[in-house]
């Protein structure tokens, strides 16, 4: 059996895209706000990471942050972004979208999936949120979107893996399922065990501190917190390194 495994790291800025590539990623997910699950990203990092990255970029278009409902304008304005990551030559697109009762937008998907093409489309885990698994399993399927990114409908990736072992075997290579959350080194082997899935999601993340020696102690640019200021969410290629050995000895 080939076991041609794939990581994808979510990335929002090309330093941490290129310590995801130095980790061995085949591919990044470029963001911007990782804070808020990932927003679609300015279009000068999109250009930059392009001239710098030597793996494959998958851009998130999510206009703005918390639910998968989106109105025409938002609609309109994932449209002109998928074209604007078209006209950069990235490889793929990112995108989820919900009715207001909770059930995948299989028309307003399929639209965006024609308007992407030939890139390669994955609809993200706005599956998870949905009210029926496997219904919007199915619409994602018929929408014709290239892969799905899940957690099994769970918060955790290792608590969904029933769910995720049954849309593999449903998928019947139609579709790649790529699973997401909390995933890593640590439960690779245990996923990929119970689901055979080969496409693995990580933002193999860290925190780093700021380089800034002055610290002004009556500002905080809306935090609570000023000490969280100066620290910043990076990629961790030696996570990102220790999932691809894990992989490799599979």
């Amino acid at each position: 059996m080939n076991k041609k495994f794939e990581i994808e790291v979510c990335v929002s800025s090309i330093e941490m895209a290129l310590e995801a590539e130095k980790g061995g990623a085949d591919m990044i997910e470029l963001c911007s706000a990782l804070s808020q699950g990932g927003l679609t990203p300015f279009p000068s990092l999109i250009e930059m990471t392009k001239e710098y990255l030597n793996i494959k970029t998958m851009v998130m278009i999510r206009p703005r942050g918390g639910d998968f409902y989106y109105s025409d304008i938002e609609f309109e304005t994932m449209k002109r972004d998928i074209l604007f990551a078209k006209s950069q030559s990235v490889e793929g697109v990112v995108f989820g979208l919900l009715k207001p009762n909770g059930s995948v937008d299989k028309e307003r998907t399929k639209e965006l999936v024609e308007l992407a093409r030939p890139l390669k489309v994955c609809f993200h885990r706005a599956i998870d949120m949905t009210n029926d698994y496997k219904k919007a399993f199915n619409a994602i399927l018929e929408s014709g979107c290239d892969r799905i990114l899940t957690s099994g409908g769970e918060n955790l990736a290792v608590n969904g893996l029933e769910m995720i072992s049954e849309i593999q075997k449903q998928s019947s290579e139609r579709i790649e399922i790529m699973v997401g959350s909390g995933v890593g080194s640590e439960n690779a082997r245990e996923i990929y065990n119970k689901t055979n899935v080969k496409h693995f999601h990580l933002s193999a993340k860290t925190l780093i501190q700021s380089n800034m020696t002055y610290r002004n102690p009556k500002i905080s640019m809306g935090k609570a917190d000023q000490a969280e200021e100066y620290s910043m969410i990076f990629t961790d290629r030696h996570k990102v390194r220790a999932l691809r050995d894990i992989l490799n000895s599979l």
